[in-house]
């Protein structure tokens, strides 16, 4: 997602104490919390913004300094391969939020000899050669695909990404995000026969930036 800001945040949190480097080896909810602290620190802002649909927002939240950082895509890919049904051939995502994910998920498959590929969904068609929306390995018709968001507000961008997927012969049920702001993309995914989960519904980013701000 992209947004404008109209004012700076006033308050930021202090440094937390967590070391990301060891999510190499943290498991389960030691990672998730790992993962939380490094969003808030991050990626999470208040104060006075505009999002990209126009809409007025009291925070912000830029994902891409998170899963941009080693980290922390480490961190993300492990956790969200976790969430994975067995039966996965791909992960995918709209660019530009869910590039990163998709390739951290997929590098940390190939390290847990669970090798899923990533593909990448255009916004719109390349301008030259095969003039294709979808960038990656080519999966055999009907391949189980999982569609990947930073963040979800309406839903909106990452059904373009189911959408592509479909219309190109793959099988999406399921979409996965970091962050749901709660503002009618889960209900969306519902009514589109789609299963959805956040790592982090909104109230617990907001609840933890809280306690670190007071730190």
């Amino acid at each position: 997602m992209t947004y404008s800001t109209e004012n700076s945040p006033q308050n930021s949190p202090k440094s937390a104490n967590t070391d990301l480097n060891t999510a190499r080896f943290s498991t389960g909810e030691v990672l998730r919390s790992q993962l939380l602290d490094l969003i808030c620190q991050q990626a999470y802002q208040e104060g006075d913004f505009t999002l990209s649909s126009g809409q007025s927002s009291k925070y912000y939240i830029n994902c891409k300094l998170v899963t941009l950082n080693p980290f922390g895509a480490l961190a993300v890919g492990r956790i969200i391969l976790d969430l994975l049904p067995p039966q996965t051939d791909a992960v995918a995502g709209l660019t530009l939020g869910a590039d990163p994910i998709v390739s951290a998920v997929s590098v940390v498959s190939a390290y847990e000899n669970r090798p899923i590929s990533a593909l990448i969904i255009r916004k719109e068609a390349k301008g030259h050669g095969t003039q294709a929306y979808i960038e990656g390995p080519i999966l055999a018709p009907g391949a189980n695909i999982v569609v990947l968001e930073d963040v979800v507000t309406t839903g909106q961008s990452a059904m373009k990404a189911v959408t592509r997927l479909r219309d190109a012969g793959y099988t999406v049920h399921q979409v996965i995000s970091l962050v749901d702001r709660k503002q009618g993309g889960a209900e969306f995914y519902q009514s589109q026969g789609l299963e959805f989960t956040a790592i982090y519904p909104i109230e617990d980013i907001q609840q933890r930036y809280k306690q670190l701000v007071k730190q």
